[in-house]
């Protein structure tokens, strides 16, 4: 009798275990899907959607921009290379703001304006390029409306001290 209770608990362990590590998978998937949801929500696919009403339709690239900073203690300088997120797609042609025409020089002269106000520490900071975008983006906005810049793009960034 001993044999057979020994054997009627092995086995109770044993059915308690099937048990319990199937469910335990189940929490344990149905927790990593539920993580895996709101990792590949519509949100998460385009996070700038709340704050910008339409998506960028074109990109406008620019020539590379040199120019002397506003430190007064030594000459300055930073090179950048900047794309424009437009909301529309491209016009036709460069040229200097005809019909149909992409204005290059007010879009540019619009930039230089405001690069060269900069000093080169507060480039450096951390916040820094993201206040030259958005001071960037409300002079395009201000100086050249019908381009439609949405975003500005760095693709190459530097400061020479």
């Amino acid at each position: 009798m001993a044999n057979i209770r020994r054997t009627e608990r092995k086995g109770n362990k044993e059915r308690a275990g099937c048990v319990l590590f199937p469910l335990l998978s189940l929490v344990v998937l149905g927790a990593m899907g539920c993580l895996g949801c709101k990792s590949f929500s519509p949100a998460a696919k385009d996070p700038g959607k709340g704050t910008h009403p339409s998506q960028v339709q074109g990109i406008l690239h620019l020539e590379s921009f040199v120019v002397n900073l506003a430190d007064t203690e030594d000459n300055r300088f930073l090179r950048v290379d900047i794309d424009l997120g437009l909301e529309n797609p491209l016009p036709g042609k460069e040229g200097k703001g005809g019909e149909g025409e992409i204005p290059t020089a007010r879009i540019r002269d619009s930039i230089l304006a405001v690069l060269s106000t900069w000093h080169s520490d507060a480039l450096l900071a951390p916040e820094g390029k993201q206040k030259l975008k958005d001071e960037l983006l409300h002079a395009l906005r201000e100086r050249v409306p019908e381009l439609g810049v949405k975003e500005i793009y760095f693709t190459d960034f530097l400061v020479q001290r």
